[in-house]
């Protein structure tokens, strides 16, 4: 690692002008071995390749993943407001081989808000809207509205 941050180093000394190379080049002679390059073994190098490669798997499999379940919440909400459908959700999901479920976070979050939904949808849900009103304001607008109808049909009738 030391030897791949001189060589990094020295490399950006020739690029600016300054020289500094000569010995670089007798250093490196004519090893084209990416192994040689990183101070490694050629077992080390190769092991090393693999560690790195199955790393980037993990990494692809697990963006992937976060992928499809964004694209099943997003699947659920469009389909919780009756929006329409994005083939593009679809297509991620599939991917993630269908086996992708909102994350325990939002599930619960998901829950909480159907319960919610579905007290207020109830006959107690209601009556406890009907408590939180303003009694008072009621009273004055339905008294408001009955005086005005009062007194538009005792102008149309003459006889009130």
């Amino acid at each position: 690692m030391a030897f791949f941050v001189k060589n990094m180093i020295s490399n950006q000394v020739k690029n600016l002008g300054f020289g500094g190379g000569s010995e670089e080049k007798k250093e490196e002679g004519g090893t084209s071995d990416p192994a040689a390059a990183q101070g490694m073994t050629r077992e080390e190098y190769e092991e090393y390749q693999k560690q790195m490669i199955e790393e980037k798997m993990e990494r692809d499999a697990a963006f992937t993943q976060k992928k499809a379940e964004r694209a099943c919440l997003r699947v659920h909400l469009r389909d919780k407001y009756r929006l329409p459908k994005s083939e593009i959700d679809e297509t991620q999901i599939q991917l993630a081989g269908d086996d992708v479920d909102l994350p325990e976070d939002l599930r619960k979050m998901v829950d909480e808000d159907q319960d919610e939904e579905e007290e207020k949808d109830s006959i107690l849900g209601q009556l406890q809207n009907l408590q939180n009103m303003d009694l008072d304001t009621i009273k004055e607008k339905a008294q408001a509205t009955f005086t005005e109808i009062k007194q538009s049909a005792e102008q149309k009738c003459s006889v009130m």
